[in-house]
């Protein structure tokens, strides 16, 4: 999660959120803090573009489709990248599950491997899978990824794992609200994280040390603002929320560089960081 980025899928703002028309008929449909300024996000989200733009080769835009909403512009949740492929998930918010169906075609069609897709009753949001390592992997269990699906991408990744991790979520905020386990972790470094300690559970922040990874603790104001979620660009390079600039300080003091964008309307009302806008497809 935190190697160079080669390639990586996106939805603009243009595609998702369609029109403020659109916005104002379904941001309360899909728990928004407030409703977003529809010509503000696509002012912010071409800030956004223009950074990931000079760091990743290859940026593929998902196409506008009836059959998903407003979150559609968190590309991060219905699929998972291994180093062999895809797996397609379903996730834990109802009205968001037909964004894996949308993948799968997409992925489908560009030629991409899937080497596993959840069945069943298992649910499961992209945020809450963290590649520790190469070969490590931990999940969150709560309201969004149940234990079925932790046991089907036991199976499905077994061959690619050697250590999974299962962390049990904390009710936080509750059902209704989205708490993933990159709530609350972004890797930057592979011995280094952006990480709000308060919702961890001690087992996992004790793991984490025991494994030489540096903390950057995000304040509780910060974490509210989206300051703990971070996007690897590559190794201790990454991008975050503008605003938060306690954590940013911390970043820079362990010799990272930060670019910042503007996630009001397109990260804070939804609220999805840089980390969920995007779909890494290919590190190396």
């Amino acid at each position: 999660m935190v190697n160079s980025l080669q390639r990586v899928i996106v939805k603009h703002p243009n595609d998702a959120f369609i029109s403020q028309k659109h916005l104002s008929e379904n941001w309360q449909t899909f728990n928004y803090i407030e409703e977003p300024n529809f010509e503000e996000s696509l002012k912010e989200y071409g800030e956004f573009l223009s950074i990931l733009e000079k760091h990743v080769p290859s940026i593929d835009f998902l196409p506008q489709t009836s059959r998903v909403g407003l979150d559609s512009i968190y590309a991060h949740d219905p699929v998972k990248f291994t180093k062999d492929g895809a797996i397609i998930l379903k996730s834990g918010k109802e009205l968001r599950q037909p964004e894996a169906q949308v993948y799968k075609e997409y992925l489908k069609e560009k030629g991409i491997p899937i080497i596993g897709e959840l069945t069943g009753d298992a649910v499961c949001d992209g945020g809450d899978i963290v590649w520790l390592g190469e070969r490590t992997l931990a999940v969150g269990l709560g309201y969004r990824t149940n234990l079925e699906a932790i046991n089907q991408l036991r199976e499905i990744t077994k061959d690619l794992v050697d250590e999974f991790i299962v962390v049990q979520l904390p009710h936080d905020q509750g059902e209704s609200e989205c708490l993933h386990l990159m709530s609350f972790i972004s890797m930057v470094d592979h011995d280094l994280a952006v990480v709000h300690s308060r919702l961890m559970p001690v087992f996992f922040r004790q793991l984490l040390i025991k494994r030489g990874i540096k903390l950057v603790e995000v304040p509780d104001d910060e974490y509210l603002k989206l300051g703990c979620n971070v996007l690897a660009l590559a190794p201790r390079v990454c991008v975050m929320v503008a605003g938060n600039e306690v954590t940013k300080k911390h970043l820079l003091d362990v010799g990272a560089t930060v670019y910042e964008y503007t996630g009001t309307e397109i990260s804070y009302k939804g609220t999805g960081g840089p980390t969920c806008l995007t779909c890494p497809v290919v590190r190396i």
